[in-house]
C-alpha cells in the first residue's frame, strides 16, 4: 500500500515592501511521503515571495508530476506565465521549462546550492527568461522547526530579506540572487 500525502493548511499574511504588496492568502498544501518539512516550508516561503496581486499562483502536483513545477502561474489560456522551481533541478529541466514558460525561478536551498549553480551557471547562459535565487542552509534547517499541519504565518518581505513568523517561533531569510533578468 503506497503512503499517502499529509495535507498542511496554512493561512499567509505576506508585506513585500519590496514590491509594495500586501495581502494574505489561505492554502492547502499536499506534503508528498518523501517530502521534508524543510522543503514543505521553502515551498510556502516561494509562494509568499512571488504571489501576485491576481492570486493564480498555485501548488502543482509537484513530486508527484515530473512535467510540473513547485509552483506555477497560468495566463486565462493555460499558458505558463510562471514556472517556480525549488531545489537543485539539472540544466535540462530548467532550458525545458525556459521555453515552456514566460518566467522561470528558482529558489534553491540546502548545503550544495553553490557547488549545483557552479554545474548549471554555464548551460543556462541562453536562457534569459531565468532567475535563479539561494537560500542559506542553516536558515532553511530553522525555518522547518515552523512546520504545523495547521500554520498561520506572517511573512514580511524587505530588501531581498523574508521575516518569517508564527506562534512556533521567526526565522530570517536571506533570499540571494544568483542570477536575475537583465
Amino acid at each position: 500500500m503506497a503512503l499517502r500525502a499529509t495535507i498542511y493548511k496554512a493561512a499567509i499574511n505576506v508585506a513585500d515592501n519590496d514590491r509594495g504588496y500586501y495581502g494574505s492568502h489561505t492554502v492547502t498544501v499536499a506534503r508528498h511521503p518523501s517530502e521534508t518539512d524543510e522543503r514543505l516550508m521553502v515551498r510556502l516561503l516561494a509562494y509568499a515571495l512571488w504571489v501576485q496581486a491576481d492570486e493564480r499562483l498555485v501548488f502543482t502536483r509537484g513530486l508527484s508530476d515530473t512535467d510540473e513545477p513547485d509552483l506555477w502561474n497560468l495566463d486565462l489560456t493555460g499558458a505558463v506565465q510562471q514556472w517556480v522551481e525549488i531545489g537543485l533541478p539539472d540544466e535540462r529541466r530548467l532550458l525545458k521549462a525556459c521555453g515552456r514558460a514566460d518566467q522561470v525561478l528558482v529558489l534553491a536551498y540546502g548545503r550544495g546550492v553553490d557547488v549545483w549553480w557552479a554545474g548549471v551557471q554555464n548551460k543556462t547562459t541562453r536562457a534569459g527568461n531565468l532567475q535563479v535565487f539561494a537560500l542559506d542552509a542553516e536558515e532553511t534547517k530553522a525555518l522547518s522547526l515552523l512546520a504545523d499541519r495547521n500554520m498561520d504565518l506572517s511573512i514580511n518581505i524587505t530588501d531581498r530579506n523574508a521575516w518569517v513568523s508564527c506562534d512556533r517561533g521567526d526565522v530570517s531569510l536571506d533570499v540571494r540572487s544568483l542570477r536575475e533578468l537583465v
